[in-house]
């Protein structure tokens, strides 16, 4: 790799991504992170170095990636990219009954179609490294809750994704990870618990009847969790050892309870699981 290593990050304005932006600028990376509006690339910049540069790139549109793409192949050149964290997502939810289906296909265009945009478009630059990726998983991908089916359907898309790409890359050496994260104190969860309440006053009144009381208990949970979150800070820290370390993790669980959750998903009968759940 060269000696001043370039990333890319995509979804840096608040939470995981601007930690990632920031711990990686302190270790020395040249950091590209990428914001949807300019006032959120300059809060960044102001806390981090000149290696640190706003991108302005939104995953859902494809003439902003290739604009993001054409400048980073400017500054990069021969070099090339020497890390990918897709990390740019949305949360939402909702019973499956009743879901939009517009959410439903906005929430995979974000999570999920626009990981893959952003990666195509980088893969030229990511051989030149050769580089590696991180996609930004979490716990949901591997574990299913109710009432988040769309944002768990998207990550357990990642997982699939994540595992063919790093196969397929493998002839060129770039390595693909995924993050496994648990509950972490970003303001994805407020904006997550804002749309699941914008979601709640917009279902009709059998909706209601037929699973109110669910849901509030569900939106009960989402809160606490929310509350004993780890810093999204602890998350860079990962990252930085998926883009660094001589043998990378193909996955990396975080978060307190997120390894039992697992074993308890690969073990435990379906219908156990879905009484605990229920309990």
């Amino acid at each position: 790799m060269p000696a001043q290593k370039t990333v890319v990050i995509t979804g840096a304005s608040t939470g995981i991504g601007a930690a990632c932006a920031l711990h990686l600028d302190r270790l020395g990376w040249r950091v590209f992170a990428g914001v949807r509006k300019p006032a959120d690339g300059e809060a960044l910049r102001q806390q981090a170095s000149d290696r640190l540069t706003p991108l302005l790139l939104d995953v859902t549109d494809p003439a902003a990636i290739a604009a993001a793409a054409t400048a980073v192949t400017a500054t990069a050149g021969e070099g090339g990219l020497a890390g990918l964290v897709n990390n740019a997502g949305i949360a939402l939810g909702g019973p499956l009954e009743f879901v939009p289906i517009a959410h439903l296909r906005q929430q995979l265009e974000v999570n999920v179609i626009g990981q893959m945009a952003v990666t195509q478009a980088f893969l030229p630059l990511l051989r030149r490294g050769p580089g590696r990726v991180v996609n930004m998983g979490s716990i949901s991908g591997r574990v299913a809750m109710p009432f988040v089916g769309p944002y768990a359907a998207s990550k357990f898309a990642m997982e699939a994704l994540t595992d063919s790409l790093r196969v397929e890359l493998r002839p060129w050496g770039i390595h693909v990870s995924i993050i496994e994260p648990g509950p972490i104190i970003t303001p994805i969860w407020q904006k997550s618990l804002a749309a699941a309440e914008e979601l709640t006053q917009a279902l009709p009144p059998a909706a209601h009847q037929l699973y109110g009381a669910a849901i509030a208990k569900a939106q009960e949970r989402l809160v606490a969790a929310s509350q004993a979150g780890i810093p999204a800070e602890a998350v860079a820290q990962v990252v930085a050892h998926a883009l660094t370390a001589p043998h990378p993790k193909t996955r990396y669980p975080i978060g307190h309870g997120v390894r039992l959750a697992i074993l308890l998903a690969k073990f435990i009968p379906d219908r156990l699981r879905d009484w605990l759940i229920t309990r």
